[in-house]
């Protein structure tokens, strides 16, 4: 089978494990981290679980007899945004939201994937059969979303906002701008809940609300800021139709009855007041990882970073990375993201007595 053409980049075989000469779509951060290695690899926030949300998890593992029954969360998640019930659809993780989406949409002529973004969506649309076309963004213009760039005949289009691993956060309405009838627009938010805007209510640019795009289908996850990565909880917002269609290729009973505690949990008053509280907390913690990296030598923060994650450029970043992982410190290898390469780097937003710590040790490096 003959690779689809990129936009902007040389073309992708399509198979879900990409040959030498293109980047490894199937690595991912935790692949970086290892024993007594402090993990500035992973974006999922460790910290205590609060009580309302280790209860109903604890609850739920004395009715494992029984089989998930997902319309209490999915009600939940529903209110949370304004929907109603029939455009949720609960998956086990994000990640699996892709794969629904890859096989459910076989019949896409023209998929289109934006990078430099989670390598997740393109892997399974391969491992579909899809020929994907990238359009790959540029460095230059701090990877920013130039709706012209999106080919107008493509009819399945797959963005991050914000993106990982760039940190951009893209303007609502350019994203809205992509929608169209015959189309259908997958805006992955899996880290809208890290971002905030001072004095502003809300996720800032978020599109989960909105029921009046044509196609639009938002990913959403719930284990970067609780801390869920092992127990697998994620959902779909979009037309009931299109959802229908992506519920008919998932498995029955695909999201454990814990998880789904956790998703009615994670969508209550409570929680959405204690997401916004750790989201300015994490603005402030960027905004002082922004200023310390900024000021190393040949270091250079991508764009303007708005979630759990920044993106830094410095020639040579690959060797940086692996001295780096000799000093005790794993941070995120580049390459694998289409769009990007070995002088890149991502690193996530940890507190400032880590950030200083690990910055000291990254300075020591660069004046080696």
């Amino acid at each position: 089978m003959h690779a689809p053409p990129t936009v902007g980049a040389s073309p992708a075989p399509d198979r879900r494990r990409a040959p030498a000469t293109e980047p490894d779509l199937t690595h991912h951060g935790d692949a970086e981290v290892g024993a007594g290695l402090v993990d500035l690899a992973v974006n999922v926030r460790r910290a205590p679980m609060p009580d309302w949300l280790a209860e109903p998890i604890t609850a739920a593992l004395t009715d494992l007899a029984a089989y998930p029954d997902p319309a209490p969360a999915r009600a939940a998640v529903a209110a949370r945004h304004g929907r109603p019930p029939g455009e949720v659809l609960l998956t086990a993780g994000a990640a699996e939201g892709f794969v629904l989406l890859a096989q459910a949409l076989r019949g896409a002529h023209r998929p289109v994937v934006v990078h430099p973004q989670f390598t997740e969506p393109e892997a399974a649309l391969r491992a579909a059969g899809h020929p994907v076309q990238r359009v790959l963004l540029d460095a230059a213009d701090d990877f920013r979303l130039r709706p012209d760039r999106i080919p107008a005949d493509a009819d399945l289009v797959m963005i991050g906002n914000p993106t990982n691993p760039t940190s951009v956060l893209h303007p609502a309405a350019d994203l809205a701008a992509l929608a169209r009838p015959g189309r259908v627009l997958v805006v992955d938010e899996a880290f809208a809940d890290t971002t905030a805007t001072p004095g502003v209510p809300g996720e800032p640019e978020s599109l989960a609300a909105r029921r009046d795009l044509p196609g639009l289908l938002v990913v959403r996850s719930l284990t970067k800021t609780w801390g869920l990565a092992g127990l697998r909880i994620g959902y779909l917002l979009g037309e009931a139709a299109l959802l229908r269609r992506l519920a008919a290729v998932q498995p029955l009973w695909a999201v454990s009855t814990p998880a789904l505690a956790a998703a009615k949990a994670c969508a209550g008053p409570e929680a959405v007041r204690a997401e916004r509280a750790i989201a300015a907390q994490l603005t402030a913690d960027r905004e002082h990882l922004v200023a310390r990296l900024s000021a190393l030598p040949g270091v250079r923060v991508a764009g303007n970073p708005a979630s759990a994650f920044v993106l830094i450029h410095r020639p040579g970043a690959d060797q940086v990375r692996a001295t780096l992982r000799e000093r005790g410190w794993a941070v995120r290898r580049g390459d694998t993201f289409p769009g990007l390469g070995p002088d890149w780097l991502r690193i996530a937003v940890r507190d400032r007595a880590c950030t200083d710590a690990f910055v000291e040790v990254l300075a020591e490096i660069l004046e080696a």
